[in-house]
């Protein structure tokens, strides 16, 4: 996936199945949980701007604009990730939703260094770089955002590494999905990693906690 010229039914068939992955093991909530946390006391009448980056398929974003619904709150979602072909999928996927908004950005780019948005969301896509780029990255988005950032990553565990290997193994279709999938468990974090990465980028406020399945959720306030 870290392929930006990635094209094609291997793309499509590689974002289904993470869309049911993630569903079946419950991995999406914690995103939605971490945003209903940082959200607790926002004013309902004030439009929130949500950014999801490394957004996929857009699954996250359709939950997040239910969840919204659910609580009276208003928000304009928009979803980033630096493959066109992405984006495109994305766009398709969720044609029933056509108040969310799609843009294929390079979130090192300095189209993405400008934009201004009241959230940050990413889900399944920080452990793609170093800790030095995560770092870097993290300290010039206090920059760009009013509210905060929620974090739902990986937690690199070797029980974690075979359970998925297996999985995949039994019940993908995807070749990249089986060859992804454990290496992204590999390049994930630990939490003292999590805490290096965010005290380089000189981030004080924020609270990190273990989730199910192996999953690390980090809520930021700026």
């Amino acid at each position: 996936m870290d392929d930006l010229q990635c094209s094609g039914e291997v793309v499509d068939q590689t974002l289904r199945e993470l869309e049911v992955i993630n569903t079946w093991l419950g991995g999406n909530q914690v995103t939605i949980n971490g945003l209903a946390k940082l959200l607790k006391d926002s004013d309902p009448s004030k439009e929130i701007t949500i950014l999801d980056v490394g957004c996929g398929g857009g699954d996250i974003l359709r939950l997040i604009d239910a969840w919204a619904k659910r609580k009276n709150k208003k928000v304009k979602l928009v979803g980033i990730d630096a493959n066109p072909n992405i984006i495109a999928f994305a766009k398709n996927n969720l044609n029933d939703l056509p108040h969310v908004q799609f843009e294929s950005i390079d979130i090192f780019s300095s189209e993405f260094q400008s934009i201004t948005c009241d959230v940050v969301i990413g889900t399944l896509f920080f452990h793609h770089f170093s800790q030095h780029q995560l770092s870097l990255f993290f300290s010039g988005l206090k920059k760009q955002v009013r509210i905060g950032i929620v974090i739902n990553d990986i937690h690199r565990h070797a029980l974690a590494y075979y359970s998925i290997k297996i999985l995949t193994s039994l019940f993908s279709k995807s070749a990249m999905v089986k060859f992804d999938a454990p290496l992204s468990v590999l390049r994930a974090f630990t939490k003292s990693e999590l805490i290096e990465i965010l005290t380089k980028a000189k981030m004080r406020n924020f609270s990190i906690h273990w989730k199910w399945a192996f999953r690390w959720q980090v809520v930021m306030t700026v």
